[in-house]
């Protein structure tokens, strides 16, 4: 098969689908690999890099399309990537398609096949494409989040972890997933007061086993959301309802009710966000001020640590890589239901039951589609 990995063109994004590393196994076995120029200079690494893995360099995005069997990316095609798909061709990244009825019509239109990173599942019920990343964005969250409360982004002035004499700022994180657990752990090692609110009693008894009474938790509702949200200096939204738009689960007027100079940072806005007044930014322009509260909504979080972020992300994403190029996307997914539940898209079919919900469109299983 013939991989092709065309450098990102969303903005301020600097990851890559394939490392070097990657790249050779996947000759290893037998695969041809074709990069686009520059693909990796954001993060450090050279086009000499990838020939010597044994790639070749395509000179545009146009030619890495037109000849490539498969795309591995990192973020969702943009229009014009979307216009270069075809039928028969295999995409597998980031798609995120709840909150995005353009990406999946462009999709649907093309005929392509395409995997999306965030739906593949585990057996142990995790999504191991998606873990990487999410624990990037919440170890992240909680540094952006204590820059943002600083004075001259618009913060109120807090420093997380105080000083003797003056009390931490309080942190509260929605949801006690990956990302959550992740900002949960930062947070303590700053010496904030952090509280995890879930639904999941079960798993707010292993955030207490594990963390103990360095971490307070909350079982999740309506009254205790609000109530720790008006007395917080910083609120992570970590929410994930996978491959489903995320619940709006603060609302503008709780806003009303915080301290100015709050601040929220929404790990969610890739699935819509998970507070009301969530719209998605970017890291050129990554916040804006709603009722004196700071919003901090950028879509592609990792994307400022690209290089941690690349190499994570290759070490989840090449097993799978490796056998849909081995086998073919049919066989690979009739033989690992798991990868099967990444299938969003194919020949025009919508394959994901979260998605079609969502975007209330016609839903066709996965099984069906491929004619398994």
């Amino acid at each position: 098969m013939r991989i092709g990995v065309p450098k990102e063109v969303k903005a301020h994004e600097y990851r890559v689908g394939l490392v070097p590393g990657s790249v050779r196994e996947l000759i290893h076995h037998g695969h041809e690999v074709v990069v686009e120029q520059g693909a990796g200079a954001g993060i450090g690494i050279d086009d000499a890099d990838y020939v010597r893995a044994g790639a070749t360099i395509a000179a545009n995005a146009a030619e890495v399309f037109a000849k490539a069997d498969m795309i591995v990316k990192v973020k969702e095609p943009q229009p014009k990537e979307c216009r270069m798909l075809r039928r028969g061709q295999l995409l597998f990244t980031y798609l995120h398609l709840a909150p995005d009825p353009a990406q999946t019509a462009a999709l649907i239109k093309s005929g392509c096949t395409a995997i999306a990173y965030e739906t593949v599942t585990s057996a142990r019920g995790g999504l191991p494409l998606l873990a990487p990343m999410s624990e990037v964005a919440g170890r992240m969250s909680v540094q952006v989040g204590a820059h943002c409360l600083e004075k001259e982004p618009g913060g109120s002035g807090i420093l997380l972890g105080g000083v003797p004499g003056v009390p931490p700022g309080r942190v509260v994180i929605l949801g006690g997933g990956v990302s959550g657990t992740h900002a949960a752990r930062m947070a303590m090692g700053l010496e904030a007061h952090v509280t995890i609110i879930d639904k999941s009693l079960d798993r707010l008894k292993q955030l207490d086993e594990e963390f103990g009474s360095k971490l307070y938790t909350q079982f999740a509702t309506v009254d205790a959301i609000e109530q720790n949200v008006i007395g917080a200096d910083l609120v992570i939204g970590a929410v994930l309802v996978p491959g489903a738009a995320a619940p709006k689960l603060v609302t503008r007027a709780m806003l009303k009710k915080m301290r100015p100079g709050s601040v929220l940072v929404d790990i969610s806005i890739d699935q819509g966000g998970c507070f009301e007044t969530s719209h998605a930014t970017t890291h050129a322009d990554p916040t804006y001020v709603v009722d004196g509260i700071v919003h901090y909504c950028v879509a592609n979080m990792p994307g400022a640590v690209a290089r941690t972020s690349t190499f994570a992300l290759n070490n989840a994403t090449l097993p799978f890589a490796v056998a849909l190029a081995n086998k073919g996307y049919r066989r690979a997914c009739a033989e690992d239901v798991h990868l099967r539940h990444g299938l969003n898209i194919h020949a025009g079919k919508l394959t994901y039951k979260a998605v079609a919900d969502a975007l209330r469109l016609k839903y066709t299983p996965a099984e069906e589609a491929l004619g398994l």
